[in-house]
C-alpha cells in the first residue's frame, strides 16, 4: 500500500462545485468520492492509515490556497485525480488573469497544460507567460484566439523539464499566468440564463476624474531596513505617474504625526520634485499611532473639500500603509474603527495596505470595507515595492464617481450590490440578480455616474429569449452558472457585511450566507468540505476548511514543514517566560533561543550601552513552592536607566516607579496613562503592558503576565521586548544587547532528536560547534494571555557557545 496525494494551488477566490474530486481506485470497487459542504460546527476529524482520502486547504501564497487530497493506493494500481473548481475572474488593469501554480516537484513523463476559453463577447487579446519560462520552453507554448474562443497549450518534454542537461530535478517551479480581455462594442454586457442575470460593466475611453489622495505612511521603528526602502521606492514611482490635475499630500505616523504640507497641493512638476525630496528623506523612528495618522489625513481631505482647495468635480481617497499594530495613542481597535468611520462619513474610500503579517489585518480590512475601500496585504519579498505600485495603478485612474446600476422596477429580486463609489479604468463592475417575471421579453440596464466633465448614463437593452438561447446553444460553462455566480457574489457580500456588525444582525447575515453555501456547495469560512467514501456500510469523512486571509503561510524548511509560522523580516529580541531569550536573525530567516537557569534573587544585565547611557537589568523570581521538581524562574523586577537623562524606571508586577533626578512618580498596573517629558515617553496599558521610549533611541515593551492568585506554584512575572534596537550603539552588550549586532551561524546535519517532534542539528557559531534542538517559544507582545508560538533553534547549557563568555559574567549587584 502506497500513500499518494494530489496537491494543487487553487485561487483564493475559487469555489468548489458539487462533485470536485474524482478518484478512480482499483481495489476500491471503483467508487467515486462525493464532496459536499458541511456546517463548520459539525466538524469531525478522522485519522489512521485505513482512511481512503483526506482533503486539506490552507493559505499557500499571494493568490492561492493549497488543496490536498491523499489516498492509499494498492501496489501496482493506478489513481486518477480530477479537481474541478469555479472562479469569477476579476478584471485588473484591463485584463482577466488566470493564475496557476506549477510545482510538480519531479520530472513528469507527460506534462500538459491546456486552457480553453469561451467568451460570448469575443476575445480581443490573449497571452500566457511563466516565471520559469526559457527560450527552449517558449517553443512548446502556443497561444491562439479567434472570435469567441481562445486556446493555450504548454507541453514540455521530459528533457525540457530538466533543471540541467542530466539533472533529475525539474526546473518548472513557479507561476503560469494566462491573461486576456474581451471585445467591448458597448460598455456593458448582460447575460441571462434560467431566470438569473449577470451584468458586466466596463466602459473605456472616458476622461479621468482628477483625484485628491493623501498617503498615510507608517514610519515606526518596525519599518526599519528593507521595508522602508521599498516603501520609498514605490512612492517615488507613484509620484512619477501622478497627473498634474491631481492633488496630494503625505502624512507620516509613528509616535508622532508629521505632515509634508498643511493642506493638499496640486501635482505640478515643481511640487512633485519637492515631494520626491520629502520621500527620500523619510526616516523610521518610534511606535505606531495609526489612529492619529488616519484622523489627520481624513481631516485634511474634508477641509480641502470644504474650503474649495480641490476642484468640485474631483474624487478623494486615502491610502494607508502600516506593518504593525497600534501601540501608542488610541490602541483599541474598535475605537479606531469607530473614529475613522465617523470622520469619513461615507464621503470617500479608505484603502489599507498591510505590510507583512505582524499586524492586525482584520482591523485594516474592517475599516476599508466599512469605508467603501479594500485592504490588500503586501508580502515581505523582493518585489514589495512593485506590489505597492501595482495596487496604486489599480486606483490611479477613476473614470466614474457614485456609480448606480439600475434595473426594471418589479422585474428583479435578490440583486447583489449595485452602488459603487468609484469605477476605475481597467476594472469591471459585476452585478447579478434573479428575474421575477419569467415571461419578460426585454431587459434594460441603466448605469448612472459622474464623469470628469459631466454626469453620464449608459443603457444596455437585450432580448431575454434571444440572449438565453444564444448562451445555451454554446453550452456556456454550466447551465446553472449564472445562478451560481449570483449565489457566489451574494455570499461574498454577506460575509463582508458580517465583519462589521454584531448581535442579531450578524447572526442573520451568518444564517443567510450559510444557507446559500450549503445549497450551492461552496466552501466558505462558514462551511467545510467533506469527502465521504462508502466502505463496509460505513462512511468515513475528511474535512477541508476555507483558510482565513490573515493566517500566515507556513514556513517550508525541510526540518519544519509542520510549523504554521511566518517569520517577520525585521530583527527583534526579547526575554520572557522561564526566562527564555529569543533572538530573531533576519539575515538567516531564522530564530535562536536559550534559557538562563539561576537562583531567585539574582540580577542579570540584559542590555548595556555605554555610548547612550542606557542599561536594563532584571531580577529573577522563583515559584511559590521551592520544593517542586525542576523549579521554574522568571523576571519579576526590571530596572531601566538612562544616565545621560538622569532617568530611572523600576518595574515590578505590582507597580511602576519613575525617577527624573530626585523627582519620583508612582504608577500601578491598574492605571492607563501616558507620560511625556523631555527624552521620555511612557505609556501604561492597564494590566497588559507598558511602552517606554527613550529620546530618539530604543523603545521597550514590558508585558505583564498575571496568573490566578490561588495557583500553588506560579507568581506574576514580566517579559521585556525591544523595539528600534538598531538605534543602540555598536558598543551595546548584555545577555540580550550583544545580539543587537549581526550574528552569523550555520545549521546543518538536521536529525531526529529524543523528542520526535523536536529534531536536533549541529550549529557553527562564533567558532563553536554546538548541538541545538528545534523547539517553540512564545511571543506575548500581542496576546499577553496566550501568546503566539515562535519556532527557534534552542541552544542548551545557558546559551554556552552562543553568548559571549559565561552566563555568570552577566550577574550584577542591583537593578540599577
Amino acid at each position: 500500500m502506497v500513500r499518494t496525494q494530489l496537491e494543487s494551488g487553487v485561487s483564493e477566490d475559487g469555489c468548489f462545485p458539487k462533485k470536485t474530486v474524482t478518484g478512480k481506485l482499483p481495489g476500491h470497487r471503483g467508487v467515486t468520492s462525493r464532496v459536499m459542504a458541511s456546517p463548520r460546527v459539525h466538524h469531525q476529524y478522522f485519522s489512521g492509515s485505513s482512511f481512503p482520502g483526506f482533503p486539506t486547504s490552507r493559505a499557500s501564497g499571494r493568490k492561492l490556497e493549497k488543496f490536498t487530497v491523499s489516498v492509499n493506493v494498492a501496489a501496482g494500481s493506478k489513481v486518477t485525480f480530477e479537481l474541478i473548481y469555479e472562479e469569477l475572474l476579476k478584471r485588473h488593469l484591463g485584463k482577466y488573469e488566470m493564475f496557476l501554480k506549477i510545482q510538480p516537484k519531479q520530472l513528469i513523463n507527460h506534462f500538459e497544460i491546456e486552457a480553453d476559453i469561451f467568451e460570448p463577447q469575443g476575445i480581443s487579446s490573449l497571452d500566457a507567460e511563466a516565471t520559469f519560462m526559457t527560450n527552449d520552453l517558449l517553443g512548446v507554448l502556443t497561444k491562439s484566439f479567434s472570435g469567441k474562443k481562445g486556446h493555450v497549450s504548454f507541453k514540455p518534454t521530459l528533457d525540457q523539464q530538466r533543471s540541467c542537461l542530466n539533472c533529475t530535478t525539474s526546473m518548472m517551479n513557479g507561476d503560469f499566468t494566462i491573461t486576456y480581455d474581451v471585445v467591448r462594442e458597448s460598455p456593458a454586457n448582460v447575460q441571462i440564463v434560467n431566470g438569473y442575470f449577470v451584468h458586466f460593466f466596463a466602459p473605456k475611453d472616458l476622461p479621468v476624474v482628477p483625484k485628491n489622495v493623501v498617503f498615510v505612511i507608517d514610519v515606526s521603528g518596525s519599518m526599519y531596513g528593507r521595508k522602508l526602502v521599498q516603501t520609498k521606492e514605490a512612492l517615488l514611482k507613484i509620484l512619477e505617474d501622478m497627473k498634474e490635475e491631481d492633488y496630494l499630500n503625505f502624512i507620516l505616523f509613528s509616535s508622532e504625526i508629521t505632515t509634508w504640507k498643511d493642506t493638499l497641493i496640486k501635482a505640478t512638476p515643481e511640487n512633485l520634485k519637492k515631494a520626491k525630496e520629502f520621500v527620500k528623506n523619510i526616516k523610521d523612528e518610534g511606535l505606531t499611532n495609526i489612529n492619529d495618522g488616519l484622523m489627520r489625513g481624513i481631516k485634511m481631505l474634508n477641509e480641502a473639500r470644504e474650503t474649495n482647495v480641490v476642484p468640485k468635480r474631483s474624487t478623494s481617497l486615502i491610502i494607508m500603509l502600516t506593518d504593525g499594530e497600534a501601540n501608542v495613542g488610541e490602541i483599541r481597535a474598535d475605537k479606531i474603527q469607530e473614529n475613522v468611520r465617523n470622520a469619513i462619513g461615507g464621503k470617500f474610500p479608505l484603502y489599507n495596505l498591510g505590510f507583512g503579517y505582524d499586524l492586525n489585518y482584520n482591523l485594516l480590512e474592517k475599516m476599508a470595507l466599512e469605508n467603501h475601500g479594500l485592504a490588500r496585504r503586501i508580502y515581505e519579498d523582493s518585489d514589495a515595492d512593485l506590489q505597492m505600485q501595482g495596487f496604486y495603478d489599480e486606483v490611479a485612474n477613476p473614470l466614474l464617481v457614485d456609480v448606480e446600476m439600475q434595473y426594471p422596477d418589479n422585474a428583479i429580486a435578490d440583486i447583489t450590490q449595485n452602488n459603487y463609489q468609484h469605477f476605475y479604468d481597467g476594472s469591471e463592475i459585476v452585478v447579478a440578480g434573479r428575474l421575477m417575471d419569467q415571461d419578460l421579453n426585454s431587459f434594460t440596464a441603466n448605469v448612472k455616474g459622474q464623469g470628469a466633465l459631466n454626469d453620464l448614463t449608459f443603457t444596455e437593452e437585450v432580448d431575454v429569449k434571444e440572449t438565453e438561447k444564444a448562451l445555451m446553444e454554446q453550452k456556456y460553462i454550466f447551465g446553472d452558472f449564472i445562478e451560481r455566480l449570483w449565489a457566489y457574489l451574494t455570499i461574498q457580500q454577506l460575509l463582508d457585511k458580517r465583519k462589521n456588525v454584531q448581535g442579531e444582525e450578524k447572526d442573520n447575515l451568518t444564517a443567510q450566507a450559510l444557507e446559500l453555501s450549503l445549497k450551492y456547495h461552496f466552501v466558505t469560512p462558514l462551511t467545510s468540505m467533506v469527502v465521504t467514501k462508502p466502505q463496509d456500510n460505513e462512511e468515513q469523512e475528511a474535512l477541508a476548511d476555507k483558510p482565513l486571509e490573515d493566517k500566515p503561510e507556513p514556513i517550508t524548511s525541510s526540518y519544519a514543514t509542520h510549523y504554521n509560522y511566518q517569520p517577520p523580516s525585521t530583527p527583534y529580541y526579547y526575554v520572557d517566560g522561564d526566562p527564555h531569550f529569543i533572538i530573531r536573525v533576519p539575515e538567516k530567516q531564522d530564530t535562536l533561543c536559550f534559557n538562563i537557569n539561576e537562583e531567585p534573587g539574582v540580577v542579570l544585565n540584559l542590555i548595556r550601552d555605554p555610548s547612550t547611557g542606557i542599561s536594563v537589568n532584571g531580577q529573577i523570581i522563583g515559584e511559590k513552592k521551592v520544593n517542586v521538581k525542576n523549579q521554574k524562574t522568571y523576571f519579576g523586577r526590571l530596572g531601566i536607566v538612562n544616565t545621560r537623562a538622569d532617568l530611572k524606571i523600576e518595574v515590578t508586577t505590582q507597580k511602576i516607579m519613575l525617577w527624573k533626578g530626585l523627582d519620583k512618580t508612582n504608577f500601578t498596573w491598574m492605571d492607563t496613562v501616558m507620560v511625556k517629558q523631555e527624552g521620555l515617553s511612557l505609556q501604561i496599558n492597564r494590566k497588559k503592558n507598558m511602552v517606554v521610549s527613550i529620546g530618539d533611541g530604543v523603545s521597550f515593551v514590558i508585558v505583564l503576565h498575571q496568573v490566578w492568585k490561588n495557583l500553588p506554584y506560579h507568581h506574576d512575572f514580566l517579559g521585556l521586548y525591544t523595539v528600534d534596537s538598531h538605534r543602540m550603539s555598536e558598543q551595546t552588550h548584555g545577555l540580550l544587547g550583544q545580539f543587537f549586532h549581526p550574528i552569523d551561524f550555520e545549521v546543518f546535519d538536521v536529525r531526529p532528536g529524543s523528542d520526535p517532534s523536536k529534531p536536533d542539528a549541529t550549529m557553527m557559531v562564533k567558532n563553536h560547534k554546538l548541538t541545538v534542538t528545534r523547539g517553540w517559544q512564545k511571543d506575548y507582545r500581542k496576546d499577553p494571555r496566550h501568546g503566539s508560538e515562535v519556532p527557534c533553534w534552542f541552544v542548551h547549557n545557558n546559551g554556552a557557545g552562543l553568548i559571549d563568555g559565561n552566563h555568570t559574567d552577566y550577574i550584577v549587584s542591583d537593578i540599577f
